[in-house]
């Protein structure tokens, strides 16, 4: 294999970076914890290096350990060797380390709103990176920050230079970290969970782009994930690690073919698979990865819908000029109409920013929009924020940065207790025992819900807003990205979750997410979005086995296979212009038809709804 070839002649030179006995000690309540324990590696020239593991492993410390990001005094590397290109960096200084950064090592970090200044332009950011390391001017800084946009294929990249962190999208935001940590053109580029908000085409793309780095500069890869599909299409090496161990490492075949480890071995029995569902009506039962017999489809049509929406419609106005006045519209979500019906799970995929998420948010009110949304029988147009609030018992929802969403003054517990409060369902020791309970259900000990936000793992932070959303016992949850932060023997227990949840309460979901083996083992029916429209509609096993549109058939063939073997020369490319939804105060879209190709199963047949 081409990869195998590559990996032979990195190994004859010397490695650009190495680790050796690297130990890094954070402080807790209860003392002093070791959380990387005795690390070794080598990382050579052009060379792929996956790093994987359960959340909370060590993996994301590994890498602030090598870049010196550690929250000091709070964590510290207590022991080992980090050098690049033969410089040590344990102790280097902290105007040291900052000329190498971006320059010589680069990072795309894992959680990007929390990583974006949020009162600096994308611009600024981008272009300050560039400055600081390479002699340029600002205008030829500017150009080259463009270019490493449209490299990451966001439409507009001029336009989105002025634009702050918060007007983007998750996989928007996403990508301008890739940019940024890209545009210098390092020796070592180190990627932590680069692909977790972005879709599979997106995802697709930014991994071509990282071969391209790599062939192209001879840039040295830690890719540190949990999606083994990404493991198996871009690994050289692989390391798996385990409370801060490694616990076996090798070539990308051994570790997928043949596995020592008894935890490597459930970790890869954990991973979805794309077409394990194939031929079944309905979700399966069981972890991902594993053979399960399918549930009963939920019923098509006979149930009222708990959720109803009809031409829903989200746009946002973008002003400029010296009065800043509107001046052209952002078409975010256009005619969107769908039921949800009791027990099911309609799962919405589409590329970032095709309007998944403003969808969900406008279910949950919590931005402006046109249409008719029925909530539980309530509709919810132009309810007061008083009014909303019993919807809400109904209705709640897990955004897709699990950050940005917890508030880092209170601790997890209070966070997971406050609706329940708010909606006066318990107090005092019933209160505490409640929130204990939501903690185990979503497996993590009820002892941590006296600790803060920044305290926990990016998916450990995703399973308390889990926590927080199922307190309140409502009928719909909208779960944005859900799982998508999670690794692959958590997902699949917190599927599992999920799916427990809907039989036993007859919970609906809304289930967001641009994981489509994931949403093959979940969802009832399938909604594919695109460009803020609805594109095709109908039952999981039609979508999926008999996908009939262009796009639809696109992003199936954009998943990465968790198979080594089958790793693609090529991702596929999109051709022509990134398409982009904003529109000029005039513009008016046109109707938008349908056809019906199977009992339930509906496909576009308007000029919007062709595929780039």
């Amino acid at each position: 294999m081409t990869s195998e070839r590559q990996q032979d002649n990195d190994t004859a030179a010397a490695p650009v970076l190495t680790v050796r006995g690297l130990r890094t000690q954070v402080a807790t309540p209860r003392g002093p914890k070791i959380v990387v324990d005795g690390l070794d590696l080598d990382l050579h020239p052009g060379e792929v290096l996956c790093i994987a593991g359960e959340s909370g492993s060590g993996k994301s410390m590994t890498s602030l350990s090598i870049m010196g990001l550690l929250p000091q005094p709070m964590a510290r590397v207590v022991g080992g060797s980090v050098t690049l290109d033969g410089r040590e960096l344990v102790g280097l200084g902290e105007r040291q380390m900052r000329a190498l950064r971006g320059a010589e090592i680069s990072m795309i970090f894992q959680e990007p709103m929390t990583s974006l200044n949020p009162v600096l332009t994308i611009g600024r950011q981008i272009t300050e990176a560039i400055e600081a390391h390479r002699p340029l001017g600002r205008a030829e800084a500017r150009t080259r920050a463009i270019q490493a946009l449209e490299a990451v294929r966001i439409p507009e990249a001029a336009r989105r230079l002025t634009q702050y962190p918060h007007e983007l999208s998750g996989g928007m935001r996403q990508r301008v970290m890739i940019a940024m940590a890209m545009a210098c053109g390092p020796k070592v580029l180190i990627a932590d969970e680069p692909t977790t908000a972005l879709d599979v085409t997106i995802q697709a793309q930014i991994l071509e782009l990282m071969r391209d780095l790599r062939r192209d500069s001879n840039t040295a890869i830690i890719l540190i994930t949990h999606d083994m599909g990404v493991v198996a299409e871009m690994a050289d090496r692989v390391i798996v690690m385990n409370q801060g161990r490694v616990v076996e490492s090798g070539p990308v075949l051994d570790i997928f073919e043949r596995p020592q480890a008894a935890y490597t071995r459930d970790l890869l029995a954990a991973v979805p698979r794309l077409g394990a569902n194939a031929g079944r009506d309905g979700p399966a039962r069981g972890q991902p990865g594993r053979p399960a017999e399918a549930a009963p489809a939920a019923p098509p049509a006979e149930p009222a819908p708990v959720v109803r929406v009809r031409d829903l419609t989200v746009r946002f106005d973008i002003t400029g000029g010296l009065l800043q006045r509107v001046v052209n519209r952002v078409h975010a979500v256009e005619g969107v109409s769908f039921d949800l019906t009791p027990g099911e799970t309609l799962a919405i995929v589409g590329e970032s920013g095709c309007g998944k998420s403003t969808t969900g948010k406008a279910l949950m009110n919590l931005i402006p929009w046109q249409g008719e949304i029925v909530i539980d029988g309530t509709a919810t147009h132009g309810l007061s924020r008083r009014a909303m609030r019993p919807v809400r018992r109904h209705i709640q929802m897990v955004f897709q940065d699990p950050y940005a969403s917890l508030d880092p003054r209170m601790t997890v517990g209070e966070l997971v207790a406050e609706p329940l409060v708010i909606h006066g369902l318990a107090s005092g020791r019933e209160l505490d025992d409640r929130v204990a309970e939501l903690f185990r259900r979503v497996r993590l000990e009820p002892e941590q819900r006296h600790r803060y936000p920044h305290e926990f793992s990016g998916g450990q932070r995703q399973r308390v807003c889990i926590a927080r959303a199922l307190g309140l016992s409502p009928r719909v949850i909208v779960a944005d990205e859900s799982v998508s932060a999670l690794d692959v023997s958590v997902q699949a227990q917190v599927l599992d979750l999920m799916q427990e949840l809907q039989d036993e309460l007859g919970l609906s979901y809304l289930f967001i997410s641009h994981d489509m083996a994931v949403v093959e083992q979940i969802s009832h029916r399938v909604a594919v979005m695109y460009m803020g429209r609805i594109v095709e509609i109908g039952r999981r096993r039609d979508v999926f086995d008999t996908p009939r549109h262009a796009y639809t058939q696109k992003l199936l063939q954009a998943v990465p296979l968790p198979d080594p073997r089958n790793r693609r020369d090529h991702f596929r490319k999109l051709d022509g212009e990134i398409p982009s939804p904003v529109r000029p105060l005039d513009y008016a879209p046109p109707p938008q038809y349908f056809m019906d190709v199977g009992p339930g199963h509906r496909v576009a047949a308007d000029p919007l709804g062709a595929a780039p």
